[in-house]
C-alpha cells in the first residue's frame, strides 16, 4: 500500500512553489534516501537552497526537516503491517471481524506516520485561543460526518467553550454568516465535495473567521485551505472509497482527530476553567444508577 504521507505530498504538489515542487519530487522519487540524507545533500540534489528544503517541510504540514524526516522514515521503514481488505458479500462473521479490524489498524497506523505535528499545533492553538476569548467554535458536517461534528461539540462544550454542531445545510450557511474574526469553523467531510460545506467555508472566510478542514488532502474542501496561513488542513487520508454506503475507516480517523484536538485544547485552557469541569463531573454522577450490592 502506498504511504499516506507520500500520497499527501503528491496531492499537494501542484499548489507548491516551483522550488518546493523540486523538493517534493525528490521525496517521491526516493523517499528512503530522502529520510537518511543531510539537508545539504538534499538541497544539492533538488537544486534549491537549504532553507527551501525546510520551507517545503513546513508547507506540507510539518514542524521542520527533522519532524518531516522522522515521519517519513517511519512511513517507509516501519510501514504498515496490514493492507486494506475489501469486504465481500459472502464473508463470514470471522472474516468480517478480521477485515474490518485490519482496515482500521492499517488506517490508524498510516495516519500516525503521516500526521503533521505543525498543523495540529496550529489547530489546537486556534481553538484554545477562541475558547479562552469566549469566541464561537462551530463544527459542520453532513451525513456521517454530521455525527462526528456532534461528538466534537459534546467534547468541547464540556470544556466550557461556546461550541455548536450543525448538519443542516441552510443552518450552516446562516451560522457561517454570523461568524467573525476570532471565531473558528471546523469543517468535517470524508469526500470533501459537499457543496454546503464549500459554501460555508467561503462565507466564513469572507467574514474573517478561521477554518480548520478535516478531510482527504486532495479533496476540493482541502484545497480551499492551500496556501492560506490563517486556515488549517488536518488531512485524513485513507484507502476507503468515499462513495461507500457506510464509511467506517474515515469516521474513526475523524473521531481520533477530534480526540486529539479536544485533548490539546483541554491542556491549554486556563486553570480557572478546571473547577467548572469538576462541577460538571460531579453533577453527572447523580445521573448514574448506584452499583448493585456485592457487584
Amino acid at each position: 500500500m502506498t504511504s499516506a504521507l507520500l500520497e499527501r505530498i503528491g496531492a499537494a504538489l501542484p499548489a507548491l512553489p516551483p522550488a518546493e515542487q523540486r523538493v517534493a519530487k525528490l521525496v517521491l522519487a526516493d523517499a528512503r534516501s530522502f529520510a537518511a540524507l543531510p539537508v545539504g545533500t538534499l538541497a544539492e540534489r533538488a537544486k534549491v537552497s537549504k532553507p527551501t528544503v525546510v520551507r517545503f517541510c513546513r508547507s506540507v504540514g510539518y514542524g521542520g526537516l527533522a519532524d518531516f524526516k522522522r515521519k517519513l522514515a517511519g512511513s517507509v521503514n516501519e510501514g504498515v503491517p496490514f493492507v486494506h481488505r475489501a469486504v465481500d458479500d459472502g464473508d463470514s462473521a470471522p472474516e468480517l471481524v478480521v477485515k474490518v479490524l485490519d482496515n482500521t489498524v492499517a488506517a490508524l497506523l498510516a495516519f500516525r506516520n503521516a500526521a503533521g505535528a505543525a498543523s495540529f499545533e496550529r489547530a489546537i492553538a486556534l481553538l484554545a485561543r477562541a475558547g479562552t476569548a469566549g469566541k464561537h467554535i462551530a463544527f459542520y458536517g453532513v451525513g456521517n460526518s454530521g455525527i462526528v461534528a456532534q461528538d466534537a461539540q459534546h467534547k468541547f462544550f464540556r470544556l466550557g467553550v461556546h461550541a455548536v454542531a450543525v448538519s443542516d445545510g441552510h443552518v450552516q450557511v446562516m451560522g457561517a454568516t454570523l461568524l467573525g474574526r476570532g471565531d473558528v469553523l471546523v469543517l468535517i467531510s470524508n469526500s470533501g465535495r459537499s457543496r454546503d460545506l464549500l459554501d460555508a467555508a467561503e462565507i466564513a472566510r469572507r467574514k474573517g473567521a478561521t477554518t480548520i478542514i478535516i478531510s482527504a488532502s486532495g479533496s476540493p474542501l482541502a484545497q480551499t485551505a492551500a496556501g492560506e496561513k490563517s486556515h488549517v488542513l488536518l488531512a485524513a487520508d485513507h484507502p476507503e472509497d468515499h462513495d461507500r454506503y457506510s464509511p467506517m475507516v474515515s469516521r474513526l480517523l475523524h473521531l481520533v482527530i477530534i480526540d486529539i484536538l479536544a485533548t490539546g485544547v483541554a491542556l491549554r485552557l486556563p486553570p480557572t476553567l478546571r473547577p467548572l469541569l469538576q462541577e460538571i463531573k460531579k453533577n453527572l454522577r447523580s445521573k448514574r444508577y448506584a452499583a448493585a450490592a456485592g457487584s
